[in-house]
C-alpha cells in the first residue's frame, strides 16, 4: 500500500482533508456538514480527477444540513495507490465506501456518482443495496451486463483501438503517454463548448494528449487545473487507469447480484457528453427520474449551479 505526498493546496474554501484508515488502504476525504445529520451525502468522483471536483456542490450540500463525504477515492490524490491491478476492482471500491460509512457512523447514505464513479454507485446499490438510501448519477447511465465480458464485447463492436479495448489490451502504453506531460493532457481533456465530432480512428487518449490545439475552450481556471496536475504528478496515471483494467473482473464479480437497483434513482445525462444514453434504463431502475443539461461530460463543473439546483432539489423530494 502506498500513501502519495502532499499535492498543490485546494485553491478555494474547499474544507480541509483528512486521512482515513480502512482495512487495507488509506483515503483522503473531505467532510463538509454536520456529523449528526439525519442523511449522509458521499460524493464520488470519476477519472482523471479528484474529490475537487464537487467544490460547486459541497457548500450547498452542507447549508442544505446533509453530511457531505467527498472521498478521493483509491489510486487518486493522497489516497492509497495499491501496486495490485485486481486491487481496483468493484468489490474493492464499494467496499471502500461501505467503510466510510462504518467510518462515520452511518447505517446508509444518498451516494452521488460522475463518470467512473457513477459506475462505483450503481454497484454499491447491487452489492450492497442496503448502504444505499437512494442513488445520484451523472453522465454514466447503469451499465447493462450482458451475456460476455465487456472488453471482449466492446472489441468486437469498436475494435482493438477503443480506448476501454486499448487500456486492457496494452497495459501501460496510454499510462507512459499520459504521464510524461499530464499538464496538456488535462489541459486538453477538460474543455467545454466542444463541437461534436464523428469518431476518428486511433487511440482516442493518446491522441488528445499529443494534440496542440484541441477543441472548445478551457473548462478549469490555471488554479482549478493545477490541483489536477499535481495530484497525477504525484500519482501517474496508472493507479487510476487501474479502475478500467477491472472491466471484466467487475463482469465476473457482478454475476450474482440482483441486477436491479431498487432504491429511488436520479440520472442527469449532459446533451452534448459523448457517453451513449441507456435506452433500457428502467428496465434495470425502475424508480428512476432522468433529467437532460446542455453541457458536455463534466456536468457539475460546467453547470455548477443548474447541477446543484437539480441535486438538491432532487433529494428533497426523496427524504431530504
Amino acid at each position: 500500500m502506498t500513501t502519495q505526498p502532499s499535492t498543490t493546496p485546494i485553491p478555494t474554501d474547499f474544507p480541509e482533508p483528512t486521512l482515513v484508515a480502512l482495512d487495507d488502504v488509506e483515503l483522503e476525504v473531505y467532510e463538509a456538514g454536520p456529523r449528526d445529520a439525519d442523511r449522509a451525502v458521499v460524493l464520488c468522483h470519476g477519472w482523471p480527477e479528484h474529490a475537487y471536483s464537487w467544490r460547486h456542490q459541497v457548500p450547498a450540500l452542507a447549508a442544505a444540513g446533509y453530511h457531505v463525504i467527498v472521498p478521493n477515492q483509491r489510486g487518486y490524490g493522497r489516497s492509497s495507490c495499491p501496486a495490485d491491478v485486481a486491487a481496483y476492482d468493484v468489490a474493492h471500491l464499494t467496499g471502500d465506501l461501505v467503510g466510510l460509512l462504518d467510518h462515520y457512523g452511518h447505517e446508509d447514505a444518498t451516494f452521488v456518482g460522475h463518470d467512473w464513479g457513477a459506475f462505483v454507485v450503481w454497484s454499491l446499490a447491487q452489492l450492497h443495496p442496503e448502504r444505499v438510501n437512494a442513488v445520484v448519477n451523472l453522465s454514466l447511465p447503469y451499465q447493462e451486463r450482458g451475456g460476455r465480458p465487456w472488453v471482449d464485447a466492446l472489441e468486437e463492436a469498436l475494435g482493438e483501438d477503443f480506448y476501454l479495448v486499448h487500456l486492457n489490451r496494452r497495459p501501460g502504453v496510454a499510462d507512459a503517454v499520459l504521464d510524461a506531460d499530464p499538464e496538456r493532457f488535462l489541459r486538453n481533456l477538460f474543455r467545454t463548448g466542444q463541437p461534436p465530432a464523428p469518431p476518428q480512428p486511433g487511440m482516442a487518449l493518446i491522441d488528445l494528449a499529443r494534440t496542440q490545439d484541441p477543441p472548445g475552450e478551457p473548462l478549469l481556471s490555471d488554479d482549478e487545473l493545477a490541483v489536477l496536475v499535481s495530484a497525477f504528478t504525484a500519482t501517474g496515471f496508472t493507479p487510476s487507469l487501474s479502475w478500467y483494467r477491472n472491466l471484466d473482473r467487475n463482469w465476473h464479480l457482478l454475476a450474482d447480484a440482483d441486477p436491479v437497483v431498487r432504491q429511488p434513482a436520479l440520472m442527469v445525462y449532459g446533451t452534448r457528453d459523448t457517453v451513449v444514453r441507456s435506452e433500457r434504463l428502467t428496465d434495470f431502475v425502475p424508480h428512476v427520474d432522468v433529467v437532460d443539461l446542455d453541457c458536455g461530460h463534466w456536468i457539475q463543473q460546467e453547470l455548477p449551479e443548474q447541477a446543484t439546483e437539480v441535486i438538491l432539489t432532487w433529494l428533497a423530494r426523496h427524504g431530504g
